[in-house]
């Protein structure tokens, strides 16, 4: 990394707020899985469907479009 320029960062253990987009992730599914709920009960058709959702749903960074029509659009 150092040789292209390009700058980094690492975060701190234990210190999610410094990782954005695991934050933003994080309170996603914490929509549909409140804190403290045992991840490891969880179906995966219940996890698959929080996913889809959350894929599906429009975001205002994205032009109002969903994650999969942003990455649709990539590819």
């Amino acid at each position: 990394m150092e040789n292209l320029g390009v700058p980094f960062f690492f975060a701190d253990d234990y210190s999610s707020w410094q990782r954005g987009s695991n934050e933003n992730a994080n309170g996603l599914l914490r929509e549909y899985f409140p804190k403290k709920t045992d991840l490891a009960a969880i179906s995966d058709e219940a996890l698959n469907k929080a996913l889809y959702d959350i894929n599906h749903r429009p975001c205002k960074c994205l032009a109002y479009r969903t994650v999969c029509e942003a990455l649709e659009d990539e590819l």
